[in-house]
């Protein structure tokens, strides 16, 4: 399996480690519990280096990227970024990322782990004209701090304005001495921050970090709690609630799409599903759902309306903050619509649930 810079870091402290997609990732440290409640309340530290990096540039880049991805890149100004999603030719989805203006025709994109390969070998038979992508996946970490202390914690590492970044912006600076790339995002729904760094830099970085945070009750998180952060959040996760045939209509995700992208001379890839989801309604819906009785929904479980199958968990668990079952998944828009009661097939027994307002948890500002 591969290993990312703080493996050692993540042994040394005892972390319960699997494998994730073919990396040898930390599960949890003190605990999933823990460590959630930590970035709710408090805050945590992830390894998240996992992930893929490209940087994409050239005359043409923005032109491609505007055609490829949902959400527009031309609307990103220097130090800004966006959520987007990467769609196939039939309107499914190849991968969510985020992308990031470094430069007039420069562009970083950051994408899940599991879908480097594919993201790469997709993004460069598609591209036309004069564009390139590099892959920097191996060359650099990655380090997400978050929770409601995290601004705190990092100010008092860098001279860079933390507390002045707006949300899905960056910026270049130190951090404890090491050159890094500051983003103000984060797969928890809290506030907080990812570090980009070069492999060499991030043991240091992530023992400067939990140094500093420890007045203020840092904990170092595994990708359990990164899971039931997100799920609370109903953040999508690839795999899960998106694959290469679900559309971000389907996903419940119209708002990281722009139908109408002005200048630009050719369609947008999967534009033809989306305007015909958009005027006549999608297939299916992806739905929260609140548990009413006792039981635990995971992935896979049967969505049951009036105890005839209607549709399948794409994510479950107990949520920590709530304490109750939540979970999403996808039914037809008639099983969809708020408080509509439904159960879920947990190990043979047909448990009450009922369709909630998506996300389960939202932070206060």
């Amino acid at each position: 399996m591969k290993r990312t810079p703080l493996y050692e870091q993540h042994r040394a402290a005892g972390a319960r480690l699997t494998d994730f997609g073919g990396w040898e990732m930390p599960t949890w440290y003190a605990g999933i519990k823990a460590e959630h409640e930590a970035v709710r309340t408090k805050v945590g530290l992830f390894d998240v280096s996992h992930m893929g990096e490209f940087v994409v540039y050239g005359v043409d880049a923005e032109r491609e990227l505007r055609r490829l991805l949902t959400n527009d890149v031309s609307e990103l100004d220097l130090g800004q970024a966006q959520y987007t999603l990467m769609p196939n030719a039939e309107g499914g989805t190849v991968d969510d990322l985020l992308a990031y203006r470094l430069g007039a025709d420069v562009f970083l994109l950051v994408v899940n782990a599991g879908n480097i390969d594919t993201d790469r070998a997709w993004l460069e038979s598609q591209f036309e004209g004069q564009v390139r992508l590099d892959d920097r996946s191996d060359d650099k970490a990655l380090l997400a701090l978050q929770g409601p202390m995290a601004p705190t914690v990092l100010s008092e590492l860098t001279r860079m304005s933390i507390w002045g970044m707006d949300y899905y912006h960056f910026a270049r600076g130190a951090v404890d001495g090491k050159q890094v790339l500051v983003s103000r995002t984060g797969y928890t729904g809290e506030d907080g921050f990812e570090i980009m760094c070069e492999p060499e830099d991030a043991p240091a970085l992530w023992t400067a970090l939990l140094d500093k945070g420890a007045a203020h009750g840092i904990q170092p998180c595994g990708l359990g709690a990164r899971d039931s952060l997100r799920l609370e959040s109903a953040m999508p996760l690839y795999g899960h609630e998106l694959d290469p045939t679900v559309s971000v209509i389907e996903a419940g995700l119209k708002r990281f799409v722009e139908l109408e992208k002005p200048g630009l001379d050719v369609p947008m890839m999967g534009e033809a599903r989306f305007r015909r989801e958009v005027a006549e309604g999608a297939a299916r819906k992806l739905i929260g759902m609140e548990i009413e009785g006792r039981g635990i929904p995971r992935q896979g479980y049967t969505i049951l309306a009036e105890g005839e199958p209607v549709g399948v968990v794409t994510s479950g668990t107990m949520s920590p903050t709530l304490d109750k079952g939540i979970a999403l998944g996808y039914v037809p828009p008639a099983h969809g619509k708020l408080g509509t009661a439904l159960e879920i097939d947990v190990r043979g027994r047909a448990v009450p649930a009922r369709v909630v307002r998506r996300p389960f948890y939202r932070r206060k500002r």
